[in-house]
């Protein structure tokens, strides 16, 4: 489903990705950790083209993104549109560190803009669609309430609901627990348990350690923008086999 190919990222004279490499299969959950500036939400924004890599290439079930799928004559890359590049982006649900909803809208209202909007999916549709959404994340009582009034908990699940509202094929998800209290945290992993026993191709940048360990089928150690180890959670987390990443567990557990 993921392939990232030798991913470079510049931002001027700051190299934060190094030649990353990674494949994500359907129905896989990949978590990746690390150090925080290791590059990990960077490599999650090239994956959505959020940024635009330096060098190298990504492909989602095997289409590359942002870019025609062969080079032209001269041996150039042509850019895609910015039409075609959100026609890409629209296949893939992203859930940020801050929920980044609509403060006018309802739980509803959020959940239902996108699909109305960008779909075309008939407003009867969009709101039966958005409160079973709405009941997978626990929040059916909440329809009608506006961000203001939902916990920071209840605010990330309607995200993650709004995200899930336009059918993706991938979801990344950025530190989706890092803006919450501790006692808020768990039930927005319970979601993301769900949504991984019910299949959905993940990619989740986490500091929760005994989340990888119980839902990652991969766990992908980051840090000074390159890959440093990845495999099972058991390999990866339990039997370490580089110094950095010994002291990366001991410091988060």
């Amino acid at each position: 489903m993921v392939a990232v190919t030798d991913l470079h990222k510049s931002f001027g004279d700051l190299h934060v990705l190094k030649g990353c490499s990674l494949e994500v299969a359907p129905g896989e959950v990949c978590v990746l950790v690390g150090p925080s500036g290791s590059g990990k939400s960077t490599l999650l924004r090239c994956i959505n083209q959020l940024e635009s890599p330096t060098a190298g290439e990504v492909r989602i079930d095997g289409e590359l993104q942002g870019y025609q799928s062969e080079p032209l004559a001269d041996g150039r890359w042509q850019r895609l549109s910015n039409k075609q590049i959100a026609a890409q982006r629209s296949r893939i649900g992203m859930v940020f560190q801050r929920f980044h909803l609509f403060p006018h809208l309802t739980a509803l209202g959020n959940v239902i803009e996108a699909p109305m909007q960008v779909l075309g999916t008939p407003r009867a549709q969009a709101e039966s669609d958005a409160r079973e959404l709405l009941d997978r994340v626990g929040l059916a009582d909440r329809a009608d309430h506006y961000p203001a009034e939902l916990s920071g908990g209840q605010q990330q699940r309607v995200a993650i609901a709004r995200a899930m509202a336009m059918k993706p094929e991938l979801m990344l998800f950025d530190e989706p627990t890092s803006a919450l209290d501790p006692e808020l945290v768990s039930e927005v992993l319970a979601v993301l348990k769900d949504l991984a026993r019910e299949g959905m191709t993940m990619v989740v940048v986490t500091h929760e350690m005994g989340f990888a360990r119980e839902v990652a089928d991969q766990v992908v150690f980051m840090d000074d923008g390159r890959i440093v180890e990845q495999g099972p959670p058991q390999q990866v987390i339990d039997a370490p086999r580089s110094d950095r990443l010994r002291e990366f567990i001991a410091s988060v557990l």
